[in-house]
């Protein structure tokens, strides 16, 4: 694996082959993919972002929005020299995918939503809990924050040590990026633009996700045309890190599907 830059946002990547670029979700970082970057590596040439904000990137100027974030990715899947690509997203990071499929089709291959939402715009209560999520980061620090929040993550039976690296990633968090994560999310709802979406789809969900949901997935599924949906049982929100087996499985079958049917399911 090697790290790398472009435009002030940092990557990693592994492997060669069609490119397949992960965004990580609004408590994580590129290190949330380390399964998906040894598992997926002798297929594809992976590649995780730090978001703007995140980890080793600079934070985005201003207060952005989701097109903001949408745009960093077109502009860094050109400046990796990586488009088209399959673009991977879980949570938050689907909410950005979703967006640059709506925006920008033509920068990709495939959309895979790894439990996501339409965002946290589409309800009140939504919105509320973005806006408590950034009063109690700023109230308590980011390693209170995430040894309170971390855990509901993942599921029940979720390996302890897992559960420790997703806490470990959370309180790595930096207050301004997650503040305007949370600021993005409680200002969408794609609910009414997922029909518009060209872009072969694959949604999957941990069986045990507490934050966004299984039912939240099936809509997403049943809502963006040419769409396929994979539950793994036992996993919670972390999907891609509780389970990793099955999920990078989920995640090269679709991909293999797509390179023998030509980019049709």
């Amino acid at each position: 694996m090697i790290r790398t830059k472009v435009s002030d946002v940092d990557f990693v990547v592994a492997g060669s082959g069609t490119p397949l670029v992960l965004l990580h979700g609004i408590g994580g970082a590129a290190d949330a993919f380390d399964a998906q970057l040894s598992g997926l590596a002798g297929d594809h040439r992976v590649i995780a972002w730090d978001a703007p904000g995140y980890g080793g990137s600079a934070d985005l100027p201003g207060e952005p929005d989701l097109d903001a974030y949408a745009d960093a990715v077109v502009s860094a899947l050109r400046g990796l020299d990586a488009e088209p690509a399959h673009l991977l997203g879980v949570s938050w990071g689907g909410v950005i995918a979703t967006r640059v499929a709506i925006r920008a089709p033509e920068v990709l291959r495939s959309l895979i939503l790894a439990d996501s939402s339409r965002g946290s715009g589409r309800t009140a209560d939504g919105r509320k809990a973005m806006a408590e999520r950034v009063r109690e980061l700023t109230a308590r620090g980011a390693d209170a924050f995430a040894a309170a929040r971390g855990p509901r993550l993942v599921a029940p039976g979720a390996d302890p040590a897992v559960r420790e690296r997703v806490v470990a990633l959370m309180s790595r968090v930096r207050p301004r990026g997650y503040r305007n994560a949370a600021r993005v999310m409680a200002a969408t709802d794609h609910s009414a633009q997922l029909a518009v979406i060209t872009t072969p789809t694959l949604v999957v969900v941990g069986g045990e996700d507490a934050v966004t949901g299984v039912a939240e997935s099936r809509v997403l599924a049943e809502q963006i045309p040419d769409t396929r949906l994979v539950e793994i049982p036992g996993a919670g929100h972390a999907a891609n890190q509780e389970r990793p087996a099955e999920f990078n499985a989920a995640v090269r079958t679709f991909l293999a599907e797509l390179d023998v049917r030509g980019g049709v399911l």
